[in-house]
């Protein structure tokens, strides 16, 4: 059986792929597992500086595997501790995800819905096509959506949240933009090369300051404004204590590029 999920690496940037488009990349349990073993190796890769998640076919990704959930309903407990652990799995990737200490990036191509609604959303920043969509479409199977809501929100108005996951209604991609969900739009024959170029971007940043910024801006987020800045003033203090910190700083002031180790 082929793989699900490829990854390739070039240029200190490693891009997964899904790769199961006669599902629609859905989600099944060994979906997850190849996704979450990729972000294990990931979170221990010192030379990736830049993460890309994108899917093959014509869709991003369609959520969980319906049939599957519904197969694990003939086991005598109606289902219960399949279906448990199948959602537990799925949390346990969307959190290792969000966690990497690379930032990530999703290039989303077409319809990603449900839980592929919340890959996305687990993602640093998305890059759409202009044609793409998102959803939180289970409510309209009687299914709402609780667990790609934690990520949806985190990128949008909890009144926007509520309304997609109420109606079940898409989102069009330039819609998702002017809400603060999408951070580029672009053709969809240039999404490849408008995602590659934004993770080109941040992989000439210096990687210690990076990765010391997201984990900076994820702990501070949400918090009470005393304790955001309790919680990243000694984070300020060791990156400008850093040594390539204080060579980017010379070389500014230098007017030269800097020289990081």
């Amino acid at each position: 059986m082929p793989d699900l999920l490829t990854r390739a690496d070039d240029g200190g940037i490693a891009t997964l792929t899904l790769a199961s488009p006669a599902n629609l990349n859905a989600l099944s349990r060994t979906m997850l597992l190849e996704l979450d073993a990729a972000l294990t190796d990931l979170a221990r890769d010192d030379q990736t500086r830049v993460v890309i998640l994108r899917a093959e076919g014509r869709n991003f990704c369609a959520g969980h595997d319906l049939k599957e959930i519904q197969g694990a309903r003939t086991a005598p407990d109606h289902g219960a501790a399949e279906i448990a652990s199948l959602f537990a799995l799925c949390a346990r990737v969307m959190q290792s995800l969000t966690a990497l200490p690379q930032p990530t990036i999703a290039s989303v191509q077409g319809v990603a819905t449900a839980a592929g609604c919340q890959l996305a959303c687990s993602c640093d920043l998305i890059v759409a096509a202009d044609t793409a969509r998102f959803g939180v479409n289970g409510i309209n199977i009687g299914l709402f959506c609780t667990t790609p809501m934690v990520a949806l929100t985190r990128k949008l108005s909890p009144a926007a949240a509520f309304e997609l996951l109420a109606t079940g209604d898409f989102l069009p991609a330039p819609r998702a933009h002017a809400l603060g969900l999408v951070n580029r739009l672009s053709p969809p024959d240039q999404l490849d090369a408008t995602t590659r170029a934004l993770a080109e971007t941040l992989a000439t940043k210096l990687p210690s300051a990076l990765r010391l910024g997201k984990r900076a801006f994820q702990a501070q987020h949400g918090l009470a404004l005393d304790q955001a800045y309790a919680t990243v003033t000694p984070l300020m203090v060791d990156n400008a204590l850093n040594s390539d910190t204080a060579e980017g700083i010379q070389a500014f002031l230098d007017r030269r590029p800097p020289n990081w180790s």
